[in-house]
């Protein structure tokens, strides 16, 4: 094959900020002062389950309009697709740049958790568990938890593209930190932001809001304002703004900004001819576990498949790393739905 290849741009891209801290530490009030700047052009105020959007009208100078919509999946991605195609129309005018305000991401997640064991009420394992005990827990199976990460993905793949700037607003706090068997450890906390677990990696600035100390910019994929892991603590913004944010620490140019290039990943259905049939078979019902106790049963048969010389060592580490992680997620998303 042709090897194509393309010198980096080096303009700053358009910013994908995430704002989160506690109760009453000003999340939404910021995004509506950032309504106010003359830097930017309108905004626009996606209310998911916080109701701060009416009364923050009234701030100085903000001025942003309300995105209505009637609470479901469908409508919410149609409005945030809408302001997309607005935003992409006033960048090609040259005018100043559209701004979506999403308060909060925590909501969303809350929604899609909710839409994934509404689903699962309906399958005939949790019906019959349902008549034996009308209070019984219901377990949700990967594939249900996977149909809600990928709608998330699609609003993510939105924002992550968005021709302007985009503020997701998340609720974090320090809850009780678990061992590796999910159980509390008494006198240890972890900070944790609800929502998806990879909604800090996605976002290109992560700033932390409390009532108690400065704004702390987390981390922020950026050669002007980057924080190097490991070696810069978050640092403290005193006089902190999205403003200046945006435009002065992050360098955001309207006239040269750029929506991140992300390529669609297209992950097909063709089979892994590098693998053993008996390899293969493993991993596809690694995948098809819905519990713990069939990814075991995947476990229990790696040993016999390596003995008879079904499968190479390297097949059978691969197979075992795959029921590890699985095993893992199991474990996450149960906590998440409870």
């Amino acid at each position: 094959m042709t090897l194509k290849t393309r010198k980096p741009t080096g303009a700053v891209p358009w910013p994908l900020i995430l704002l989160e801290g506690g109760e009453k530490a000003g999340k939404s009030w910021a995004c509506a002062e950032l309504s106010a700047s003359d830097k930017v052009g309108q905004t626009y105020w996606l209310d998911l389950s916080e109701g701060a959007a009416d009364e923050y009208g009234a701030i100085p100078g903000a001025r942003y309009l309300v995105i209505e919509h009637d609470g479901t999946w469908a409508d919410i991605m149609a409005s945030v697709v809408a302001v997309r195609d607005e935003a992409r129309r006033a960048a090609d005018a040259g005018e100043p740049p559209v701004v979506l305000v999403i308060d909060s991401m925590t909501a969303e997640w809350d929604m899609l958790k909710d839409w994934a064991a509404n689903r699962a009420k309906g399958s005939q394992t949790n019906q019959k568990r349902l008549r034996q005990d009308p209070h019984a827990e219901i377990q949700v199976p990967m594939n249900l938890w996977n149909d809600a990460t990928a709608r998330h993905r699609r609003l993510m793949t939105v924002l992550m593209t968005f021709p302007g700037v985009v503020v997701m607003t998340a609720r974090g706090k320090d809850v009780a930190s678990l061992d590796s068997n999910g159980r509390p450890v008494e006198g240890s906390k972890d900070y944790k932001v609800e929502g998806h677990k990879n909604l800090c990696f996605d976002a290109s600035v992560w700033v932390r809001m409390s009532r108690d100390h400065a704004p702390l910019v987390v981390g922020a994929r950026s050669v002007h304002a980057g924080l190097r892991p490991g070696v810069d603590k978050p640092q403290p913004i005193h006089d902190f703004s999205l403003e200046r944010l945006v435009f002065d620490l992050l360098k955001c140019d309207p006239t040269t900004a750029r929506v991140r290039d992300l390529t669609p990943m297209k992950p097909g259905d063709e089979p892994d001819t590098e693998l053993s049939p008996k390899a293969a078979e493993l991993l596809q019902q690694a995948e098809d576990a819905a519990t713990v106790t069939d990814l075991g049963k995947v476990w229990s048969a790696i040993g016999p498949a390596l003995k008879a010389d079904e499968i190479t060592r390297p097949e059978a580490d691969r197979v075992a790393n795959r029921v590890n992680q699985l095993k893992a997620e199991m474990g996450q998303d149960k906590g998440a739905a409870a």
